[in-house]
């Protein structure tokens, strides 16, 4: 779908936002219709519900680690010769423009932190969570997120670390709006820092 996007968008940046989107509407359907809906179940069942206030100070120190954890990979990345740019950002930056600021932003900060949360940590993990221990539920969880993420071979491992940064923070409040949280600031600082360098 994102080969016949760019086609006839001629561009990856939004490309890769449509795609986003339209895979926002399918997975949260698909979520909704196949598991929610036939078991009688509502959002809050897979996360998406408050958390306590009290686990601000836990998100902001994840946020943290993550950020460094990530920056350390990407040193190691570009050390050994392996670039951790991505189609969309260099996209950005080629052309850029305050409407594809806006629209990169959005996609990175609002859209996928929204469904992907959801799906990923919020049905899939608490699938496997039902399961199996925390342990292989997080590493089965992130590897899952990480394999989607292909073909961006460079930035996997970054992935593979959010995946498990997110999966705990899901763990530890019971709430898929904690990762959103961390997901976005994370996305939103990586798009700025890599249009500022």
């Amino acid at each position: 779908m994102q080969s016949w996007l760019y086609a006839t968008l001629q561009d990856s940046l939004y490309a890769g936002t449509t795609t986003g989107f339209i895979m926002a509407l399918l997975f949260l359907s698909g979520i909704y219709y196949i598991a929610l809906k036939p078991s009688s179940l509502g959002w809050d069942d897979i996360g998406l519900q408050s958390f306590s206030i009290k686990k601000l100070p836990l998100i902001v120190f994840y946020f943290i680690l993550l950020t460094i954890s990530s920056v350390g990979v990407i040193i190691v990345m570009e050390w050994l010769g392996i670039s951790s740019s991505s189609s969309k950002t260099d996209s950005l930056e080629s052309s850029f423009s305050a409407w594809r600021f806006i629209v990169g932003f959005v996609s990175a900060t609002i859209i996928s932190p929204f469904y992907e949360e959801i799906f990923y940590r919020g049905f899939i993990y608490s699938w496997l969570r039902d399961r199996w221990n925390v342990g292989i539920s997080l590493f089965s969880s992130s590897a899952i997120f990480t394999i989607v993420h292909i073909p961006h071979y460079n930035t996997l491992p970054v992935v593979f670390i959010s995946g498990l940064v997110f999966g705990w923070m899901f763990e530890k409040t019971n709430s898929v709006v904690s990762s959103m949280i961390i997901h976005a600031l994370f996305n939103g600082t990586a798009l700025l820092v890599t249009l500022t360098l």
